[in-house]
């Protein structure tokens, strides 16, 4: 059996939207819809446990609000709390606000409960021009907390190549995908 079978599968039979001129791509683990089912999630779940370094993590860190439906399941399978950077503004203590800019919007993210120190796996739904990733990553860097690990599901555009090179990173994600007006293409 081809591993993430399921993942790819479903990928490739996904519903593809325009927003603006952006073909952009419909699925549980992207969007959460349509409805994800329990054996997709199992598999991706499965194979985030399988390459991160769990075991030198203080904590899951998550943006709000898909990436919530990969760390919850994870700090059940691996004992680790997860935190959620959110985008509206609780002005508690500490809270450190990040501007997000992707291909198609921006906004403002806030992080809150990140000390110096914290040794952090960032986990997400997608990377795509990498803008969340960006933000995030500045932020933390900010913060004195130190990255350990980036666990994405799916990869698509150069995001990814132009993060790592700029902060000399590794971005793990499952499945890589080129996404047109005519459907998904597994790229890796």
């Amino acid at each position: 059996m081809e591993r993430l079978e399921l993942l790819k599968r479903t990928l490739r039979e996904s519903a593809i939207v325009k927003r603006g001129e952006y073909p952009y791509v419909v699925h549980p683990a992207t969007d959460g819809i349509p409805r994800m089912e329990q054996d997709l999630l199992e598999e991706i779940i499965d194979e985030f446990v399988r390459i991160g370094d769990f075991d030198n993590c203080d904590l899951i860190l998550t943006v709000e609000s898909i990436g919530i439906i990969f760390a919850a399941p994870l700090t059940l399978r691996t004992g680790k709390p997860f935190n959620i950077v959110r985008k509206r503004m609780y002005g508690l203590p500490g809270e450190m606000n990040l501007k997000q800019m992707t291909g198609y919007s921006k906004s403002d993210l806030y992080v809150n409960g990140i000390s110096r120190g914290d040794r952090v796996i960032i986990v997400d739904d997608v990377v795509s021009t990498g803008g969340t990733l960006r933000a995030l990553i500045e932020g933390l860097k900010g913060m004195g907390a130190e990255i350990v690990d980036i666990l994405i599901a799916v990869e698509k555009g150069t995001g990814r190549e132009e993060l790592e090179k700029q902060y000399g990173l590794t971005i793990k994600s499952l499945v890589r995908i080129d996404v047109s007006e005519d459907g998904v293409r597994i790229i890796e």
